[in-house]
């Protein structure tokens, strides 16, 4: 009889949620690991550069104490990878905390390995000098400079360091920034079962039922791994997956429709083939993992550029919306001319909703044909108090601007909020998104063990 291998995963990102009656059928099938990615770069570079987490604390804590009770009444790992969103140093604390609260709250006890994540800026400027330092496209290459001011940097760990955590015995594991399919791949290529079935499982496992129909980022998923296939089957009755679903969700978030580059090697699917194997349940064959010849982990950094304020408004003069592209200009303009003596160094930027602010210039329809626009008004400057200054002068001078044919002198702008003006703090950009060389694929990658109790 051949093997099997059976992956819980709860989430698309841990804090998300799960309804209770799909986590329990999920554990009636009797997995033996739960798994699930706690994090993205979706929601951009801010919460890696400020070191907070864009789940709540609350929320993950809620969908954790019911995976780790779960396991371990069932006598197996759970795996947690990209912890606390982004996966830096704050971001793992966070979550260590509240598993070590669940741990009290419950009277559990299990052993938690802690995988860290983020790298010194030594090692990285090492490896830059050593030519081992590579951009991913379309990002520059790194320079010395860049590398100065960035802040904080994680690296994307592979499958080893949390293989490695589940030889050592640990129970709960709890990782830095890892790359997304490998904690529902790890346990698998531990057993022997075949890497490139069990990355492909896990790549489409990391965003939970978003790969059925209809998709959630808040269901559970589970996948069944075998010798040469995998299947995937959804745990909600509402859902199923379909071969046009999960092969959908093979594309995402790639440029090659075939290859998929992570640490250690490419996952081929070249000869990778779906097939509906019931009404809900899809099985997919012919992945292959081809390990490189170099070792390669992902960096991501990032670098404050500043403070911003924004605000928000909206208009539905005709006669205005006709006029809005010469209007934000003539804005523009006036905020130079007004602060021209003042060497102000600051980023004023209009998104026209109803217009393009969704797709910028990429937006294929030109014209204007709402009834009505909003308008958010961004200043980014190198402090709070300059961000303000540029935002409030902007906006006030939107406001009272006399375009050609304003009928109503009264004001051009409403407001849906008092006061119109929001400081939204510290900005940060990506300063790295490189990959480097590195000698084995434990070094970037410090484990702590500890006994929850």
């Amino acid at each position: 009889m051949s093997r099997e291998l059976r992956v819980l995963s709860p989430t698309a990102i841990l804090g998300y949620g799960f309804p209770m009656e799909s986590f329990e059928e999920g554990m009636k099938r009797k997995p033996h690991v739960i798994a699930v990615d706690a994090g993205s770069t979706d929601p951009g570079p801010y919460y890696l550069g400020a070191g907070i987490s864009f789940t709540d604390e609350s929320a993950v804590k809620r969908d954790l104490e019911i995976m780790i009770k779960a396991a371990r009444e069932s006598g197996i790992p759970v795996i947690v990878g990209t912890a606390g969103g982004s996966g830096g140093e704050p971001h793992l604390q966070e979550v260590v905390e509240i598993v070590k609260s669940i741990g009290e709250d419950n009277g559990l006890s299990f052993k938690m390995a802690v995988i860290h994540a983020e790298i010194e800026k030594e090692y990285v400027i090492n490896k830059l000098l050593d030519g081992k330092v590579k951009p991913l496209h379309p990002v520059p290459e790194l320079t010395l400079e860049e590398l100065e001011k960035t802040e904080r940097i994680v690296g994307q760990m592979g499958l080893e360091p949390i293989i490695k955590a589940l030889e050592e015995g640990a129970e709960v594991i709890i990782a830095g920034r890892a790359y997304d399919p490998t904690v529902f791949a790890a346990l698998a290529v531990k057993e022997g079962f075949d890497a490139g079935l069990a990355l492909h499982m896990g790549k489409i496992l990391e965003c939970a039922s978003i790969a059925a129909t209809p998709g959630s980022g808040s269901d559970c998923m589970f996948g069944y791994l075998g010798e040469d296939n995998f299947r995937l089957e959804p745990l909600n009755p509402i859902r199923k997956c379909t071969t046009l679903s999960v092969a959908a969700h093979t594309l995402y978030e790639k440029t090659n429709p075939y290859i998929l580059p992570g640490p250690g090697g490419i996952l081929d699917l070249q000869d990778t083939k779906f097939h509906q194997e019931t009404d809900n349940i899809v099985k997919v064959t012919g992945s292959k993992f081809v390990p490189s010849n170099v070792y390669t982990v992902k960096l991501e950094g990032t670098k404050k550029v500043g403070y911003r304020t924004v605000s928000i408004a909206g208009t539905r003069d005709s006669i205005m919306i006709s006029q809005i592209e010469s209007i934000i200009q003539e804005v523009r303009d006036r905020v130079k001319d007004n602060f021209k003596d003042a060497d102000y160094k600051y980023h004023l930027d209009f998104k026209v909703y109803g217009r393009d602010a969704v797709m910028g210039s990429l937006e294929p329809k030109k014209e204007i044909t709402s009834h009505e626009i909003g308008i958010v008004i961004e200043a980014v400057a190198d402090t709070q108090k300059i961000a303000n200054t540029i935002c409030s002068f902007a906006r006030s001078t939107m406001l009272h601007y006399g375009y050609d044919g304003r009928i109503s002198t009264a004001g051009n702008l409403a407001f849906p909020y008092s006061p119109s003006d929001f400081k939204a703090g510290e900005v940060y950009e990506f300063s790295i998104y490189h990959i480097v060389e590195v000698d084995d694929p434990y070094e970037l990658f410090k484990i702590d063990y500890f006994n929850v109790q």
